[in-house]
């Protein structure tokens, strides 16, 4: 499709000049997009495999000086595992140690040497065995009878974060779509009016037998090598944009913001943009022609 020869002085003419610049900016848009439902699609799933089959119970500190404080925590804490453990279909229950725990502040509230003065809620990570169903409003009944003590379901934050992260998706590939509209668009109008630019030459060359589909070969060629121009300048633009972002998401400390980088298939599909880009031009090109010339006396 490359370099083939063209009866049409296609390449002379100025109806296209615009479009590759165009799909640059379509195929850019749209890397974007692609890598954005990638990414978004791999934290839904770990954060499903991490959280699913988990709770968390958190118990608050008793009151009273630092000595008895943590003496009648430590008995509410225990008091919690062992109706956990009397509770059919839980696999584990295991109370943080406090250093665990203020390793996982530490991120957010600051010094380490500051949070070991405070009274922290202890916290117990409970595992479900996956086999079994286990009342969850049940069981935070029973384990709200021990004073202190309260159940958080991860299930419910985690189904609210991947409606919204669904919504994402949906939207980006509503992006996507009219992403290809426009491109498809503006190759119709390039097209249209490269052949009343060279309507002359088309009316000439049926005259001496050629075909319709000869006709729209040769522009469906021109659309092809114009968008594949553009949709490298795209992607070229787009890589730099990637690797920028996942650098600045490793910088950053303490797990504020998720492994932002693109899996091996994930870099695939966006490689593979500037090809389908040449080739909905192309077929748009060839359909418009097409359309086009069946419509003519």
């Amino acid at each position: 499709m490359i370099g083939r020869r063209s009866d049409l002085p296609l390449a002379k003419d100025s109806t296209g000049r615009f479009l590759p610049l165009l799909v640059a900016l379509m195929v850019f848009l749209s890397a974007v997009a692609v890598a954005g439902v990638i990414v978004l699609e791999g934290m839904i799933h770990r954060w499903d495999r991490d959280v699913a089959g988990t709770l968390t119970v958190q118990v608050t500190p008793a009151a009273g000086n630092p000595a008895e404080s943590a003496r009648l925590t430590d008995e509410r804490v225990n008091a919690a595992i062992a109706v956990l453990q009397a509770t059919p279909g839980v696999a584990s229950s295991r109370a943080l140690p406090k250093d665990e725990l203020l390793a996982l502040l530490q991120p957010w509230l600051g010094s380490m040497e500051l949070l070991r003065d405070l009274p922290l809620p202890r916290l117990v990570d409970v595992t479900l065995d996956q086999r079994a169903h286990v009342d969850v409003d049940a069981l935070a009944l029973k384990v709200g009878s021990v004073p202190g003590a309260s159940l958080d379901d991860h299930r419910v934050w985690l189904s609210r974060l991947i409606a919204m992260s669904r919504t994402i998706e949906w939207l980006a590939m509503g992006a996507l779509a009219l992403i290809s509209a426009v491109t498809s668009a503006t190759v119709i109008y390039a097209t249209r009016t490269g052949m009343e630019v060279h309507r002359e030459v088309i009316d000439v060359l049926h005259l001496v037998g050629a075909q319709d589909d000869y006709v729209a070969r040769q522009f469906a060629d021109r659309a092809f090598t114009l968008g594949l121009r553009g949709g490298a300048l795209g992607l070229a633009l787009a890589i730099p944009a990637f690797v920028a972002v996942s650098q600045a998401g490793r910088r950053l400390e303490g797990g504020f913001v998720p492994d932002l980088s693109l899996p091996v298939y994930g870099w695939a599909l966006v490689m593979a943009l500037p090809l389908v880009a040449a080739f909905l031009a192309m077929m748009t090109a060839r359909i418009t022609v097409h359309g086009t010339l069946s419509r003519l006396p």
